[in-house]
């Protein structure tokens, strides 16, 4: 289970917990305080860290011999508001590659999960809200 909250009542920053981990979200000035990435680069960053994630799990399975993985990624939202938000990635690998296994490699990164959820799959969202002091907890 993932929870946000608010961490101080005169701020817009918010501590994301997720299991054991935590992370700070907030807006960007002058809309907020600037104090972690915004929900925006929350949700472009899960693509390139599963795209990385993914290209390595592949290398360690198959033998290849990948030392370096970058992902960078931009985003066009421009035309968010017409149901259209476009992402870029470009990928950067080092090691000792053979032409074959870049060509698996980059196969491999355009199926990531997070990849084919953004672009395949039909998100559906519930918004229940709870008495004021209750737990978010769903389970």
């Amino acid at each position: 289970m993932i929870v946000v909250e608010r961490i101080a009542p005169d701020g817009t920053a918010h501590r994301i917990t997720i299991g054991h981990h935590e992370l700070i979200a907030d807006m960007a000035a002058p809309d907020g305080g600037d104090e972690g990435p915004d929900p925006h680069d929350l949700y472009d960053a899960a693509l390139g860290a599963c795209k990385a994630m993914t290209m390595l799990w592949y290398a360690k399975r198959n033998g290849i011999p990948l030392e370096g993985i970058r992902v960078g990624v931009s985003r066009d939202a421009s035309g968010e508001r017409q149901g259209v938000y476009r992402l870029t990635t470009r990928v950067a690998i080092d090691g000792p590659l053979s032409e074959e296994q870049r060509g698996k490699l980059e196969t491999v990164a355009g199926k990531c999960p997070i990849h084919r959820l953004m672009a395949d799959a039909r998100t559906e969202i519930e918004t229940i809200f709870v008495p004021e002091g209750r737990s978010c907890d769903l389970a």
